[in-house]
């Protein structure tokens, strides 16, 4: 089952873009499934050129997020330095682009706006396009979703099958966006929704859908067959969890409420009572999934 993604026309919006786009993913608020790290893991080669990098220093709390460091008998060794970069990459034709991938800030947020509307001034950046993914009352059976948003409405390039009106957490990303748009610069972003169920382990689904919504975007060429290679072995996994645990019923509620939200005959994601199970029996179905997914990360 599949539901467009595009405009209902099937026409694109003319395009405002007419040089290299920044995509930004940053490790926070908008991080479910780890589907946006992934992402911007797959768009940063190691051969690209850093343009800018943030002093983190200013911008990190380090006692919330603490970076790990290795311990060897009798001294440490390996830390791994927190790293807020831009940097160039090229496509596998040689078309140019920038990623912003590294921790969201914890401060000054107004200051880290200012710096990056900089560094998007100075080279030439035409428009910042955020990856972010959220927790959902969505199947994993389903094609992943995404909700698009932007500064002005030519720059909506797909359909939004959630359309809320909402008072929500900000995050650096959110309001790095809204700032933009105040100030005349073009940006957006893509919200993959990620099933609540499987938000806190890795969730390659939901990064492949984000890298075809950025593909689809710019044209850009991108090799992510290992990623999708990986979103087959955790769709199996899952299936097979499922299976296992006799869990077919339970899931079966919360596709057969996703597919009358997405017909128009339901007006939310949310679980109608008696309708679909709640957030705590489906963390209970799928416990030993994600402690088994944990220890693979862990190992």
């Amino acid at each position: 089952m599949k539901w467009p993604a595009k405009r209902p026309d099937d026409q694109a919006p003319e395009p405002a873009e007419t040089g290299p786009a920044l995509i930004h993913a940053l490790d926070g608020f908008l991080a479910a499934g780890g589907a946006p790290r992934l992402a911007a893991d797959n768009m940063v080669t190691g051969r690209g050129e850093v343009v800018h990098s943030f002093e983190v220093d200013r911008y990190i709390d380090y006692r919330a997020r603490r970076p790990m460091i290795g311990f060897f008998h009798d001294h440490y060794q390996e830390y791994t330095d927190p790293r807020l970069d831009v940097v160039l990459e090229h496509d596998t034709v040689g078309a140019p682009y920038f990623v912003l991938a590294g921790p969201e800030p914890d401060f000054a947020w107004e200051s880290f706006i200012d710096e990056l509307q900089d560094v998007v001034q100075s080279n030439g950046i035409v428009i910042t396009l955020g990856l972010g993914a959220v927790p959902m009352g969505v199947p994993h059976t389903r094609p992943a979703v995404i909700t698009t948003h932007a500064t002005r409405p030519e720059l909506i390039d797909r359909v939004n099958l959630w359309t809320p009106e909402l008072q929500i957490p900000s995050s650096a990303q959110a309001l790095l966006e809204y700032r933009f748009g105040q100030r005349g610069l073009d940006a957006a972003g893509y919200v993959v929704h990620v099933p609540h169920y499987v938000s806190q382990v890795e969730y390659p689904p939901g990064a492949v859908a984000l890298l075809d919504a950025i593909v689809d975007r710019t044209g850009l060429q991108l090799d992510y067959g290992r990623l999708k290679a990986a979103q087959e072995a955790t769709m199996a996994d899952i299936s097979a969890q499922i299976a296992e645990q006799d869990s077919s019923e339970v899931l079966s509620g919360l596709e057969e409420q996703y597919d009358a939200f997405a017909r128009g005959a339901a007006q939310s994601l949310l679980a109608e009572e008696n309708s679909i199970p709640s957030g705590d029996e489906l963390a209970d179905q799928f416990e030993r999934y994600l402690a088994r997914e944990q220890r693979k990360n862990d190992g």
